[in-house]
């Protein structure tokens, strides 16, 4: 059987898929914990924050002539 993935949920008892699946007895299952809608924010929010410090308008621009390409051997 090849992977699928399925969205579900926890109603604080037991784990429900959101749609009807028709999963075989016995089938090999991994679950992965996603984060909550808010700390997703919360990430987004910081990560908007440091870029715009990163890469503000006082910071000065370079040239494409100061980019190195890698020494290879």
């Amino acid at each position: 059987m090849s992977s699928v993935v399925l969205n579900a949920h926890c109603d604080g008892q037991q784990i429900r898929l959101d749609e009807p699946y028709d999963l075989p007895i016995n089938a090999r299952l991994v679950v992965t914990i996603l984060p909550r809608p808010e700390e997703d924010a919360a990430w987004a929010q910081f990560s908007l924050r440091n870029l715009a410090r990163a890469y503000g308008d006082d910071e000065p621009e370079y040239p494409a002539s100061l980019v190195k390409q890698p020494n290879r051997p």
